[in-house]
């Protein structure tokens, strides 16, 4: 797969679709390489229109790595942040979504239709506050303003989160089984096959657990997005989970609330993920979005 110059860093990306079709950008998140944006998912995309374009983001698949940059762990980082301490971090949210627009100045497009999930919603959010003149639509799913006061995870999710991270293939596999049973859709099945060889070839294609730190510190120390999104005048869209417990349903509706305008899909069953049995559904809600208001 190609390799783009972009902010400062490489980045692995790879595109779907015919070339003259409306850009269409997956921000993917937390320590999640861009094949989290199955293939099917992409051709489904594709199919409705879009030149979709997915990517690692920095420290995660096949990206640059930030080995060097001193940071606070994750449990200091968080305790500053409860304390209103300063954060030393090895990057902000702000600076992923430079690395996006980077990206797009790579690859020649001027605008594109912008979608995250979980922590690239909140690097989608970053995006259309940053640069909007970048982004001709915002779908953030599953993901948060960031404001203080919203519901945190549940317990056994923030446990998930905080968990040791694996060495071995083995391990790392039966991790991901604990996890997505803890963070998955509730209303749909589980398919332990398919978990475990998304597993296994995430594994495989790249596995560098100290990036998933520096990200989730990267969140810590971003801070609220709030008033920012109560300014923002990007055509939005926002979907989640009515029964996620990583990041609670209350911190979607705090998206659609901040931002003007903004549409809502609330799903009942779905969790932290984004089971095959919904893409038809997430798929029709996307394109439907970006055709409403088309880039050219």
């Amino acid at each position: 797969m190609p390799r783009a110059q972009a902010n400062g860093i490489e980045l692995e990306y790879e595109c779907f679709g015919e070339a003259g079709a409306e850009p269409l950008l997956l921000v993917m998140g937390l320590g999640t390489q861009m094949i989290g944006w199955t293939e099917p998912f992409c051709e489904g995309l594709a199919a409705r229109g879009h030149r979709v374009v997915r990517f690692d983001n920095r420290d995660v698949g096949l990206s640059t790595k930030l080995e060097d940059v001193e940071h606070d762990n994750v449990l200091q980082a968080m305790r500053n942040t409860q304390t209103g301490k300063p954060v030393r971090a090895p990057y902000r949210l702000r600076d992923m979504a430079a690395d996006a627009v980077g990206l797009m100045d790579a690859l020649g497009l001027d605008r594109a239709h912008v979608v995250g999930a979980s922590m690239g919603g909140m690097i989608a959010q970053e995006l259309a506050i940053g640069f909007s003149d970048r982004v001709r639509t915002l779908t953030s799913i599953m993901s948060s303003t960031g404001e203080p006061g919203l519901p945190p995870p549940r317990p056994e999710a923030m446990q998930v989160l905080l968990r040791a991270p694996a060495t071995t293939r083995e391990a790392v596999v039966e991790n991901a089984l604990k996890t997505w049973k803890v963070i998955g859709s509730p209303g749909f099945p589980f398919d332990e096959a398919r978990i475990r060889a998304r597993a296994e070839v995430s594994f495989d294609r790249c596995h560098h657990p100290a990036g998933i730190g520096r990200q989730l510190v990267a969140v810590t120390a971003s801070g609220s997005r709030r008033e920012a999104l109560e300014k923002l005048s990007t055509p939005t869209l926002v979907i989640h989970g009515e029964d996620d417990p990583l990041v609670p349903v209350e911190c979607g509706r705090a998206t659609l609330e901040a931002v003007p305008g903004a549409q809502g899909l609330f799903i009942p069953g779905m969790g932290h993920d984004m089971p095959v049995e919904l893409y038809e559904t997430l798929t029709d809600a996307i394109a439907g979005h970006a055709a409403a208001h088309p880039i050219r």
